[in-house]
C-alpha cells in the first residue's frame, strides 16, 4: 500500500490585511508605536601581534541617556571578547549564555576556546531568531590559529575584516579607521586609532557617549595576555570633562515642585465566610 502523498505546503510571501485597519486607527488619532532609538560605537581593529575592541559607554533609551557608564565589552572566554551593540538586555544575555557553554566546553575538553566555536554559536543562535534578538557584535580573539576579528549581525550574517565599526556612530568611526588603519600598526598605535574612532562616533552621533572602554588581546610566550581598561580615555562635550558620579546627591526640599495632591481614605471590609456542613 502507498503511502500517503505529504500536503503541499502554500506560501504566501506577505499579508497585507491589517494595512486599512492601521490606516483607519491612524485617522481616528490613534498613536502607532515606534521603535526605540539605540545609540552605541562599537570598534575593533587588528594589529601586528594581537587585537584591541573599543567601545563607547553611553545606554540610550530614546531620547534620554539610561546609563553613562554601560559596559559594552563582554567576557566569552579568556582567550575572546565581544563587543554589543542594539538592546543591551539582549547583548548580556546572548553573551553571557553562550560564555556559559564556552566555560563548560572548556572544562570537559581541556584546551583554549577556538574563536570560531565562538562564533558557530553565536552565529547560530542569532540565525535561529531570525533578527528578533538585537544584537549585534563585534567579536575579537586570540588562539592557536591567530588573531580574529568579525562582525555578527542580528540575523547570523558574519564579516570578517581588519578593522569594523558598529553601531549608530559606526559612519563616523569608520571613516577614522579607514584613514589611519595600516598593516604594520603597533599596540599603541591601534589603541590610538580605536580611541580616536570611538570619539568620533561619541561627538558625531547622539546615542554614543560617555568614555572609552578598551580591550587589549595579544600573545605573549604562547599565552593569551588580555588589558580591559576601563575607562581608557574620558570624552564629553569637552575632552577634560570628567564623566564621575559624585554621591551623596543632596537636593533641598522643594527642589520638585507638587503640582497636585490628591488623599484616598480606603477602608477594608471582611465578611465572614459561610461554611456548608
Amino acid at each position: 500500500m502507498a503511502g500517503a502523498a505529504p500536503p503541499k505546503c502554500q506560501r504566501v510571501p506577505f499579508n497585507f490585511d491589517l494595512t486599512q485597519r492601521n490606516a483607519m486607527l491612524a485617522e481616528r488619532g490613534m498613536k502607532t508605536p515606534t521603535a526605540t532609538k539605540t545609540g552605541t560605537t562599537i570598534v575593533g581593529c587588528v594589529y601586528n601581534g594581537g587585537i584591541v575592541l573599543g567601545a563607547d559607554t553611553r545606554a540610550s533609551a530614546g531620547m534620554e541617556v539610561a546609563d553613562k557608564f554601560c559596559q559594552k565589552i563582554h567576557y566569552m572566554a579568556p582567550n575572546i571578547y565581544c563587543c554589543g551593540a542594539g538592546t543591551a538586555a539582549d547583548c548580556d544575555h546572548l553573551t553571557n549564555t553562550i560564555a556559559s557553554s564556552l566555560t563548560l566546553f572548556r572544562y570537559q575538553n581541556q584546551r583554549e576556546t577556538r574563536v570560531k566555536q565562538a562564533e558557530t554559536m553565536l552565529r547560530r543562535h542569532l540565525n535561529r531568531y531570525q533578527g528578533h534578538i538585537g544584537a549585534y557584535l563585534v567579536l575579537g580573539g586570540v588562539d592557536l590559529d591567530g588573531t580574529h576579528l568579525l562582525s555578527i549581525s542580528a540575523n547570523g550574517f558574519v564579516k570578517r575584516h581588519r578593522f569594523l565599526a558598529m553601531g549608530s556612530g559606526s559612519l563616523a568611526a569608520e571613516s577614522v579607521l579607514d584613514t589611519g588603519f595600516t598593516d604594520q600598526l603597533t599596540e599603541e598605535q591601534a589603541k590610538e586609532l580605536v580611541t580616536n574612532a570611538i570619539s568620533a562616533g561619541i561627538f558625531n552621533d547622539n546615542g554614543s557617549g560617555g568614555n572609552v572602554d578598551l580591550c587589549v588581546m595579544r600573545k605573549v610566550e604562547g599565552k593569551t595576555k588580555v588589558d580591559y581598561i576601563r575607562p581608557y580615555a574620558r570624552r564629553g562635550r569637552e575632552s577634560a570633562e570628567v564623566y564621575e558620579r559624585k554621591f551623596p546627591l543632596n537636593f533641598t526640599k522643594g527642589t520638585t515642585g507638587i503640582l497636585k495632591e490628591d488623599v484616598s481614605k480606603y477602608f477594608e471590609i471582611s465578611a465572614p465566610m459561610e461554611v456548608e456542613a
